[in-house]
């Protein structure tokens, strides 16, 4: 068995060189030259051959226990991230459930965020403008940036805009209780820019030396009223302007200008005099013609009265007065028969009656005609606001004000006139009546004395 494995090497070197060319095999003889080294050859070969296959195992062993070694290491890994991926999974899990948790939270706040944010914005803007419209403005302008801003935001504001706002709100809290004097210019009633002093009340009126003033929230000016309210209103804001301390009476618009615009607006007894029209005029006329004859009528009986009080006290009879000339008759005839006496004084009273009746017919006649002319003016009126309905319609209440107006002004003006004009004419009848019945009481009188002594 042992030659064989020798042999082996020979045969198959042997088949080799059978199987080379001519050339290789002589060359194969000339670096072998016996077999011995032929042997000796193959046997090196032979060990280095095993040498090498030995070392091959060696590293192939090594190299199946690294392979093993990291297979192990990677089972292992693998493991170890399995469990780990359990982990990772069951905290995925946990953290689905929390996230879910806290997107309803999130909803939830930013819904309140959001309504919050709507109300600032609301508040921003109402407090825009009210500050806007306010009087402090006028003293203090450009307080309305912030406001203005936070009403414009598209995004949530900051804790230090809210805090300005806060302080435009207190701000102006603040204030509207106060009475400030500042200096300013204004616009004057023609028109022209003008420094001026004014005095503040709150955020409802501001006055200075010539009245009340008109804020512009356009422009944050001041500007003098071309037309002033009515003398107490007026003069009760030039004391309070003039005033340095205490306390004094002032007429306040609490509607930021409104009501004073009304006021301002409203016409004067003038104006309301000339809404009247012609008829309103004749009406005046006759009531001043009523009235003039009415007193020069009532002097005239006050006269005669003091002096028929006089003569009642005399002995004498004088001709300055009724009562007087009537006596003056009596006395100048001492003779006449009673019936004839009683004829003459009833003469002399009947002379006197028109001079204490004078003016009362006419006082009557104007007493009932100033009504009358006052409905005809209303009648007139009406005719024109149905015009004026007829050509305009009725959207713009304005173009009926003219006609309403005149209805309206003769009517009470016809009453204005009648009502005085009655009074006076009763006073005056009364006051005549007594005095023709103080002569005729005494006439009488006169007359049963002659009857006596006849």
């Amino acid at each position: 068995m042992t030659m064989f494995k020798h042999a082996t090497p020979v045969i198959a070197w042997l088949v080799l060189s059978l199987a080379l060319p001519t050339d290789a095999a002589n060359a194969q003889e000339d670096s072998v030259a016996t077999l011995e080294q032929l042997l000796q050859s193959v046997r090196e070969s032979g060990q280095q051959t095993e040498a090498v296959n030995r070392q091959r195992e060696q590293e192939f062993r090594e190299q199946r226990d690294r392979q093993q070694a990291i297979l192990q290491q990677t089972q292992a890994a693998i493991r170890d991230q399995e469990a780990r991926s359990v982990a990772l999974k069951a905290r995925f899990d946990a953290n689905e459930l929390e996230l879910t948790e806290l997107n309803e939270t999130l909803q939830v706040r930013i819904g309140d965020m959001g309504e919050l944010f709507g109300v600032v914005r609301q508040v921003a803007g109402d407090a825009k403008g009210t500050v806007e419209t306010s009087l402090i403005t006028a003293q203090l302008p450009g307080r309305s940036a912030i406001a203005e801003k936070l009403a414009a935001a598209t995004a949530l504001p900051s804790i230090a805009d809210l805090r300005e706002l806060q302080a435009l709100l207190l701000e102006e809290m603040i204030e509207s209780g106060k009475s400030v004097r500042f200096s300013r210019t204004i616009e004057d009633a023609g028109g022209f820019q003008q420094p001026s002093e004014v005095v503040r009340i709150g955020v409802f009126n501001a006055v200075n030396e010539n009245g009340y003033l008109a804020f512009d929230p356009a422009t944050t000016s001041l500007r003098e009223l071309a037309r002033q309210p009515a003398a107490r209103y007026l003069n009760s804001a030039l004391d309070y302007f003039e005033a340095e301390s205490g306390f004094e009476t002032l007429a306040i618009d609490p509607t930021r200008g409104a009501l004073l615009s009304l006021v301002v607006r409203t016409p004067g007894f003038l104006e309301q005099v000339n809404q009247g029209g012609a008829v309103g005029y004749v009406i005046i006329v006759l009531a001043l013609a009523g009235i003039s004859l009415a007193l020069i009528q009532y002097v005239s009986l006050q006269l005669a009265g003091r002096k028929i009080a006089s003569q009642l006290k005399s002995a004498s009879a004088s001709t300055d007065n009724p009562l007087g000339r009537v006596l003056a008759v009596y006395e100048a005839n001492p003779s006449v028969p009673v019936e004839t006496l009683d004829l003459k004084l009833d003469e002399a009273i009947m002379r006197e009656t028109p001079a204490l009746e004078r003016f009362h017919g006419t006082i009557k006649v104007l007493a009932g005609i100033a009504p009358l002319m006052g409905l005809l003016g209303t009648v007139v009126g009406m005719i024109r606001t149905f015009q004026s309905i007829t050509l305009f319609g009725t959207g713009d209440p304005k173009l009926m004000a003219d006609g309403i107006s005149q209805a309206l002004v003769t009517t009470v003006e016809g009453l204005v006139a009648a009502i005085p004009l009655v009074f006076m004419h009763a006073v005056l009848t009364s006051k005549s009546r007594n005095l023709i019945d103080i002569l005729e009481t005494q006439s009488a009188g006169l007359v049963a004395r002659r009857a006596e002594q006849a």
